[in-house]
């Protein structure tokens, strides 16, 4: 059996309407939800699921098209895929955690089924109306664009390393295993992909008239050394939301949660016994 293979076995599935939705069930209490970034997996949170699963239910998904869950094969929605995965484990509210494209699942979860949340925490984005202005990071995501239509992964990988570390350092100035990881858990999700296949997510449209309305408490933990559009995405939605406040993680950049774990954990394990 394969190290995949054995990883798998030990994860639960949701069959969705469309294809079985991966995720580790771990630990009991109140339940926190843990939403990965773009090209990774549940893997992401290695570092926070078992400090997490000591004192609460911790919900790790693998979002659609990533890692082992089903690739989609009609139109889908982020928001629709959690909730409905929340509704199967008979789960809410919970509290969503989401780094970078899990911090969009989260807001738009918490926009379409805000019975369901009961807090948002947000790392390295805000809500999925993405807003991107700094000419060097539109310039990458462009490339980014090229070499997966190419299919050039390991030039992809190159250039993701290089997301990273951010924008003031390089990927040599990150902890090697932190690389590492990553480009294991991309390169998995990349497998599942070819090249010029239709896009099946269907974007919720613009969420920011909506957000003012949110009443769960939001917390934003940022990297310090992060990419300054992904820090002003979430402090937008912490200062647009009636109850949101910010932390900054120093010496980390868009994975703070991965570079300083423990400093992550214990923000985030502070902000949950508050609640």
């Amino acid at each position: 059996m394969t190290a995949a293979s054995e990883l798998a076995a030990e994860l639960s599935f949701f069959a969705s309407a469309d294809g079985d939705l991966a995720y580790r069930d771990v630990g009991t209490g109140d339940p926190v939800v843990l939403l990965h970034s773009g090209f990774a997996d549940h893997r992401v949170f290695d570092d926070q699921i078992p400090a997490l699963a000591r004192d609460f239910r911790v919900i790790a998904p693998d979002i659609r098209g990533h890692g082992f869950s089903a690739n989609a094969s009609r139109p889908f929605r982020w928001a629709d895929d959690l909730a409905g995965l929340l509704h199967h484990l008979d789960l809410g509210p919970a509290v969503l955690v989401g780094l970078c494209m899990g911090a969009a699942v989260a807001t738009d979860t918490a926009l379409e089924h805000p019975e369901l949340v009961r807090a948002i925490v947000v790392s390295g984005a805000g809500t999925s109306a993405f807003e991107y202005t700094d000419p060097q990071l539109l310039e990458r995501q462009a490339r980014v664009g090229q070499l997966l239509a190419a299919g050039d992964l390991a030039g992809w990988l190159d250039h993701f390393a290089q997301g990273v570390a951010g924008p003031h350092r390089t990927p040599d100035e990150v902890a090697p295993s932190v690389i590492r990881r990553l480009r294991e858990l991309t390169t998995h999700t990349l497998a599942k992909h070819t090249p010029g296949e239709r896009d099946w997510y269907v974007p919720l449209g613009d969420p920011w008239p909506r957000v003012p309305k949110l009443d769960a408490p939001v917390l934003a933990i940022h990297g310090a050394l992060d990419w300054p559009d992904s820090l002003a995405m979430a402090n937008r939605f912490t200062d647009t939301v009636p109850n949101g406040r910010s932390t900054t993680i120093e010496g980390a950049a868009h994975y703070p949660n991965m570079e300083k774990p423990e400093e992550f954990n214990a923000i985030l394990v502070d902000f949950l016994r508050s609640l």
